[in-house]
């Protein structure tokens, strides 16, 4: 097998993870800044900035998972089984 022609490109996901990175470095390099300036108020703010945006992107994930479980459960409800032994139960 020619396994040449099988590199199609980056992996999925691979330029969020780089923007993720220069983020985090970025981030990082301020954290160190104010640290080094004495100025503990400037971390506080941005971890709760951070920290909105974290709930943020829960209350997201919450809506998708319940939407796609009402969906479901809206599937399922109507579907019709059939009755294998003709009727009663008696």
């Amino acid at each position: 097998m020619n396994t040449a022609n099988l590199n199609t490109g980056p992996l999925p996901g691979t330029e969020a993870a780089g923007y993720l990175r220069v983020f985090l470095q970025a981030h990082a390099a301020r954290l160190r800044a104010a640290l080094a300036a004495k100025d503990r108020g400037a971390s506080a703010v941005e971890l709760a900035v951070i920290t909105a945006v974290l709930v943020g992107l829960a209350v997201a994930i919450l809506v998708i998972v319940v939407n796609f479980a009402n969906k479901q459960g809206t599937a399922i409800t109507n579907t019709n089984v059939p009755n294998p032994a003709g009727g009663g139960g008696g």
